[in-house]
């Protein structure tokens, strides 16, 4: 989330946030534990597949969505929001005369679900007058009825609002506390009840969960009036309320004297924290523009990652299919044919679907396809890049990679991000170790503001704590910072990464895709990396 829809969700509550996958109507908090009988959706999906079968469909799929969320928002001493949401109805697309059809209904009964069958294919015959070449579906063999559920401990929709409140306040009267001058700290829960069949004999049953616990913490300095803001530094993760447990042994500590977590997430200790480094960031010296080797927390690598690899490797993108929220793709299908040099030898970066308490991790996609791993990027070559059904024959694949995705049952499915991460050194190596070899460098914490053309090729990304190293050692926090890059050029400078004891994720609940948009979440991982000879600017100097 940007710092536009904080502000407007901070702001104005859910009314301000103009997102699809948040449609819905308001509900009690008891009524998020609620679930709608597997029984009853196997009839309704039966209904939708045998309406559009007898209509003239070659395929049929049927969605039957539940999408719960929850929202709670404070602000210093005062609760701003507390907001609690549902959007259930069932979509079904199908393949009539070599051509796609969709439609969806609010309306769970057999004579609405029939009459949307239909629907769904009048309209796929109606676009096949002016579809070129058929459709074409990679197999998918079908499994029966099956369910996955994503492994949480703790259901954070069962969690009493009121020690949500608690928990919250809390935070932000530590921060209060430790000096800052103004916290929004919110709490996002989510839970998407997902039922999917289709003509090949799928029944699939998925209970997917997410958590995020963002914040912005301000210091202002009210002799000048000038202010900064540091971020939290949670990541949002596929979990229960368990990963707010902040265990002990998931900390990490940074060579610059910070603090994270890997898997869970102490919230109260990053506030405290984010009120003294804003303060510090005040009298933070600006940067000296000019060329430096970057040393890269994955707190920040996974913003880098998603933007110019990530988007990059969609192959709608690639195909020039795709080109809302972001454009197309410079890498395209000449240079995966070329074995092109998309970074050095040591850039490994795998797309995954299944990695336990990621956002992208479920059973099965939306097409019914059981999802994996595979490589994008092999030390440093573009070998692959995110498929589904009918995009596999153009690469030459059998099978779908399972990356397809519909934020709502009323959005029609299609090609999203997996999670796209880079994996860790091969050989033992630690933030600390790595930073020892760093004669004039700058180590980056945190995601910030960035921007990037509409190939992914050119572009420059900010963060939020910013440290300068010297002679192998960390001196000063700095500020102003952004560094700019040409995406090949990037990975190819890559001399490091820290081993896997030093792994942890990022990632984004609101990545924009689409038109109309659509949104999904999805994680990036990484250990701490090492680019050589990146060009940084100033950013205040910038903008004049």
């Amino acid at each position: 989330m940007d710092r536009r829809d904080f502000l407007k969700l901070t702001g104005a509550g859910l009314g301000g946030l103009m997102l699809p996958a948040f449609a819905g109507r308001v509900i009690a908090a008891e009524q998020l534990l609620s679930k709608l009988d597997v029984g009853t959706k196997k009839k309704l999906a039966d209904v939708a597949l045998q309406a559009a079968k007898a209509g003239g469909a070659k395929y049929c799929d049927v969605r039957i969505g539940r999408y719960l969320r929850q929202f709670v928002v404070t602000r210093e001493d005062k609760v701003q929001n507390v907001v609690n949401t549902e959007s259930c109805g069932i979509g079904i697309r199908v393949i009539a005369n070599g051509t796609w059809g969709f439609a969806a209904t609010s309306e769970l009964t057999p004579d609405a679900v029939a009459k949307a069958a239909k629907q769904a294919v009048a309209i796929a015959k109606a676009n096949s007058k002016v579809q070129a070449k058929p459709v074409e579906l990679a197999p998918v063999k079908g499994v029966g009825e099956v369910s996955w559920a994503t492994p949480i401990v703790k259901n954070a929709m069962a969690v009493p609002i009121k020690d949500k409140v608690d928990l919250l306040l809390g935070v932000n009267a530590d921060a209060m506390k430790a000096g800052a001058s103004f916290i929004n700290s919110i709490l996002f829960a989510v839970n998407e009840q997902k039922y999917f069949a289709s003509t090949d004999g799928s029944y699939i049953d998925q209970d997917v969960h997410r958590i995020w616990a963002p914040m912005q913490v301000t210091a202002v300095d009210k002799g000048t009036g000038k202010f900064r803001i540091r971020a939290g530094l949670s990541a949002p993760r596929g979990m229960g309320f368990e990963y707010l447990d902040g265990k002990k042994e998931d900390k990490v500590e940074l060579p610059c004297g910070a603090t994270l977590y890997r898997d869970s997430y102490d919230m109260r200790e990053d506030a405290i924290a984010a009120a003294k480094q804003a303060k510090e960031k005040l009298t933070a010296q600006s940067v000296k523009p000019g060329k430096y080797d970057l040393m890269l927390d994955p707190s920040h690598t996974w913003l880098t990652i998603h933007e110019s690899v990530g988007h990059p490797t969609e192959l709608d993108r690639v195909l020039g299919y795709e080109a809302n929220y972001a454009g197309t793709s410079f890498a395209t299908l000449d240079k995966w044919r070329d074995k092109f040099k998309y970074g050095s030898d040591k850039v490994t970066i795998t797309a995954d679907k299944i990695a336990k308490g990621t956002l992208g991790a479920v059973g099965y996609d939306d097409e019914g396809v059981k999802t994996g791993k595979w490589d994008l990027i092999k030390d440093g070559v573009l070998v692959n890049y995110q498929v589904i059904r009918d995009q596999a024959h153009i690469l030459g694949l059998k099978a779908s990679q399972g990356c397809c995705y519909a934020d709502s049952w009323s959005s029609v499915q299609f090609q999203r991000m997996a999670n796209v991460s880079l994996q860790p050194g091969k050989d033992k190596l630690t933030p600390n170790e790595m930073i020892k070899d760093i004669e004039n460098g700058i180590y980056i914490v945190g995601d910030g503001s960035f921007s990037i053309d509409q190939q992914r090729y050119n572009a420059q990304f900010g963060g939020q704590l910013f440290y300068e190293i010297k002679n192998g050692k960390v001196t000063q926090p700095i500020e102003d910072v952004a560094y700019q890059i040409r995406t090949p050029e990037f990975w190819n400078s890559c001399v490091a990464v820290c081993d896997e004891s030093d792994f942890r994720y990022g990632g984004s609940f609101f990545d924009g895709k689409g038109q109309p948009g659509q949104v999904s979440a999805v994680s990036h991982g990484s250990s701490t990396a090492r680019f050589n000879g990146a060009n940084v600017i100033n950013t205040a100097r910038s903008l004049g």
